[in-house]
């Protein structure tokens, strides 16, 4: 009978360790899928405010519509990499296309930007000064809220591979999360300071 009190005892004791890791497992990845949400609301900020410095842009710059369209169609590809990047934040593949998506709205918007550096009227533009303004803070935010995304993320990983935290993550299948990172093709471009002159 006490040989059967003491199985009893170490059963229920790994129950609550197992049900506690479990939990902590849990809530580690809820705080990164809650970082990535921060991450969407400023990128959905972000693609708000692209058609809106296209339409003033369209103005000035009617001969220069290969550049705008390649804003516009960028901007489409980075809504379609963010939708499959929030169906599941930390996938490897999502966040490796939202990445790259992201990258190349970067890349067509620093064109647009340089172009219109050559035109003095839209430079001059209170629309286009403000608009530019916003697109600059909400970059800042973006920056921030992937930081806080890559802290949560790794966070998550190493509570799911430390002992023994592990064993209970491989018993209910909670796989690693990735990164948000910029694809190292667009690293220096991004990690220069932005130089926006009006």
């Amino acid at each position: 009978m006490s040989s059967f009190l003491i199985l009893l005892a170490i059963v229920v004791v790994v129950g609550f360790l197992v049900v506690g890791v479990y939990n902590g497992l849990v809530r580690a990845r809820n705080a990164f899928r809650n970082a990535f949400a921060q991450i969407d609301v400023q990128l959905q900020r972000r693609f708000d405010l692209i058609p809106n410095l296209v339409e003033t842009a369209k103005g000035y710059l009617s001969h220069e519509r290969e550049t705008l369209e390649a804003v516009i169609a960028a901007r489409g590809a980075a809504v379609s990499g963010l939708a499959a990047a929030k169906a599941n934040p930390g996938d490897p593949a999502a966040m490796a296309e939202l990445a790259n998506a992201q990258g190349a709205l970067n890349g067509a918007l620093g064109r647009l930007l340089v172009v219109a550096e050559a035109y003095p009227d839209l430079k001059a533009n209170q629309n286009m000064m403000q608009l530019t303004e916003e697109l600059t803070s909400t970059e800042n935010k973006v920056a921030f809220a992937r930081q806080a995304y890559n802290d949560s993320v790794m966070a998550y990983n190493n509570k799911r591979e430390v002992f023994p935290s592990s064993v209970v993550a491989g018993m209910f299948n909670f796989a690693q999360a990735a990164l948000l990172e910029i694809p190292t093709d667009q690293q220096a471009a991004v990690r220069a300071a932005p130089k926006v002159e009006f």
